[in-house]
């Protein structure tokens, strides 16, 4: 039987030509969204701290044109999820300062881009409602003692050593970081070191003759129980205020690990000198601490091999933390984040309540990106009690003929949960 989508196409072209008769192309999908109305709003607000000149990313976004002449490479990663860089899965937990993309805003810039990208008249442009950000008060700033310019291309991975000036103990209350080139430095994290550890960062620090010293998987002097964060920034991040009522205790004699991670890709080889301000109270309600989780036996013993050539490599951990954060009492958890290496695929970190049935999840990671670690502060915090377990699980595919194991190195792995915690 002749369908009468193809009598159609004889009555138009006729019959003697219908052979080499072609359909003229599809028209695109109607929109009612322009740019101005609907699009510049949620690009101001998610995408140019990082898509603008001198930004990390390789394209500025800022104006309607420069968006036009990248709306293939926009609507790809909008489409797959990957831009804005929001890793943390949205059906685990809810976060502040989430700068992911919802479903529906999805929906808008790729339907826009599909329906032709229309401009839009300018005086639809809507306000970008941003809440305040930044510190609102700087009582130190500390700064790299040099410029320094990465050696190594296209990850150059570098710690500095800068001296803590104050006399007196001190809570940081708020940290944000001054990138000194923001197209190429990555990320940062602000290691403190305790006057106890000093003297090993000291010697990490002299045995390299260029401005500080290399430094890959944790500040270079080992990742323990005694490793703490003051704070961390990647593009797109801001800084600010510690959760109300918590920070960090400084003691007098402390130093600071800055690490400072490097990539090239965009840029090549150019000077920096990244600083940190800082917010300092003489006292708070509760002292806030950042704390590593993790099996011990993995970082001095082993059990966490990765095969060679396999895939799907599974390792997880469990414990009961509060007789050693909290004196066997309930604690709280403001913030929360993952750390692997190169090899990584997915992790997670949760809560599993002492009747071994139910599971609070804290973070999860499902495709692991090394070059966006962030933290993740808990809209709500969460109240851990004593009996139930914090547990973390992580993944790996090792496609190299080498046995993976536990290391700082560039070649060697982890699996680390982070959190930002007070003892009521």
């Amino acid at each position: 039987m002749i369908s009468n989508r193809f009598l159609s196409i004889v009555a138009a072209c006729g019959a003697l030509t219908v052979l080499g008769c072609q359909e003229s192309p599809a028209p695109p999908p109607e929109t009612t969204k322009t740019y101005y109305g609907d699009v510049k709003q949620l690009v101001d607000e998610r995408c140019v701290n990082c898509h603008q000149p001198g930004g990390i990313a390789p394209f500025s976004l800022v104006t309607f044109a420069e968006l036009q002449a990248n709306l293939g490479a926009v609507r790809s990663a909008v489409d797959r999820g990957t831009m804005p860089p929001w890793p943390a899965a949205d059906d685990c937990n809810d976060y502040k300062n989430d700068r992911s993309l919802s479903d529906e805003e999805a929906d808008v810039i790729v339907g826009w881009i599909d329906g032709g990208a229309p401009e839009g008249d300018r005086s639809d442009e809507a306000a970008v409602d941003k809440a305040e950000e930044g510190l609102n008060r700087v009582d130190l700033s500390l700064s790299m003692p040099v410029d320094y310019t990465p050696t190594l291309e296209p990850d150059d991975y570098r710690c500095f050593l800068l001296d803590w000036p104050e006399d007196q103990t001190k809570f940081v209350t708020g940290f944000q970081v001054n990138p000194g080139n923001a197209a190429s430095v990555h990320h940062v994290i602000a290691y403190l070191v305790p006057p106890n550890q000093v003297e090993r960062y000291e010697a990490l620090d002299k045995e390299d003759a260029e401005a500080g010293y290399t430094c890959f998987g944790g500040p270079g002097g080992g990742i323990d129980m005694d490793t703490r964060f003051v704070g961390s920034w990647a593009p797109g991040a801001v800084g600010g205020d510690l959760p109300a009522g918590t920070g960090i205790r400084v003691e007098p004699g402390s130093k600071i690990s800055l690490q400072v991670h490097y990539n090239t890709l965009n840029t090549g080889p150019v000077p920096d000198r990244t600083s940190i301000d800082l917010k300092l109270d003489d006292a708070v309600e509760h002292e806030g601490t950042w704390q590593f989780f993790t099996d011990l036996q993995w970082v001095i013993g082993g059990g966490m091999e990765l095969p060679a050539m396999t895939k799907g490599i599974e390792h997880s951990y469990d414990m009961d933390p509060t007789a050693v954060v909290s004196n066997g009492k309930p604690f709280n958890i403001h913030a929360v984040g993952l750390h692997m290496h190169t090899l990584g695929t997915g992790g997670k970190l949760s809560v599993e309540n002492i009747d071994g049935e139910t599971e609070e999840c804290m973070v999860s990671i499902p495709e692991w990106d090394f070059h966006w670690q962030l933290t993740y502060e808990l809209d709500e915090v969460y109240e851990f009690k004593p009996g139930n377990y914090l547990h973390i699980e992580c993944e790996w595919d090792n496609p190299t003929a080498e046995t993976v194991r536990w290391g700082e190195g560039t070649g060697d792995e982890m699996c680390l949960g982070l959190i930002y915690y007070s003892v009521p």
